[in-house]
């Protein structure tokens, strides 16, 4: 199984990857960042990317949706040391196929990542039944969500500050996003409500009440 490596830390790359090294898996890359990882990502088609979270640029949850989007085929595993429920289920909803804590032992690891490579879930059965659990709260919630037009938190969050007149580059300061990641929020947005640009965005988002009404100067 051909493995990128996404993480900050290179200490912690180079002892993963020895690791994977050992259990016969190439390591065909490492990247310090999400945009690094979508870069390598589509120059190296890997198997599977270990991704994790917390990063410079763009985090992995973001880089996640970016790979996604682009090269939904790519297996993604968010490896981190994040163990609360909202980080679990940003990762899954934003396309990975698994979420280990970086305190899992060797034997459990190389247990997921052969689960992996047999097409199936990299979750424990504690995190799957939180997902479960998650997923069937929001299918009750969904005709609420469908009148919102199926926009994503972020995608939310992204709006509200458009709508408030701030540019993409004002928009990826504040959230502390990269502006290419802003634009394809962007993008997403105006696909899902059928819109041309943003200006018919925020119209239609104050009208439809997504997003308070720009504040008077």
């Amino acid at each position: 199984m051909r493995v990128l490596l996404v993480d900050d830390h290179a200490l912690f790359r180079a002892g993963t990857a020895s690791l994977l090294r050992a259990w016969g898996m190439d390591v065909v890359g490492q990247a310090g960042n999400g945009l690094e990882a979508l870069e390598l990502t589509r120059r190296l088609h890997p198997d599977l990317v270990l991704m994790d979270i917390t990063m410079p640029d763009c985090n992995g949850l973001e880089a996640t949706r970016l790979i996604k989007a682009e090269l939904p085929e790519t297996r993604i595993v968010v490896v981190t040391v994040f163990d609360d429920d909202e980080h679990l289920f940003e990762a899954i909803k934003s396309g990975a196929e698994g979420y280990l804590f970086k305190d899992t032992s060797e034997q459990e690891f190389e247990r997921t990542l052969e689960a992996v490579a047999a097409g199936e879930p990299a979750l424990s059965p504690g995190l799957a039944a939180k997902i479960l659990d998650e997923f069937t709260r929001l299918a009750r919630e969904g005709p609420r969500q469908a009148e919102e037009g199926g926009l994503t938190a972020r995608e939310r969050e992204v709006l509200q500050l458009v709508a408030q007149g701030a540019t993409n580059r004002e928009v990826a300061a504040a959230l502390h996003l990269s502006q290419h990641t802003v634009n394809f929020h962007m993008k997403n947005t105006l696909r899902k409500l059928h819109l041309k640009n943003r200006a018919q965005a925020v119209a239609y988002a104050v009208r439809a009440g997504l997003v308070a009404p720009p504040e008077e100067p």
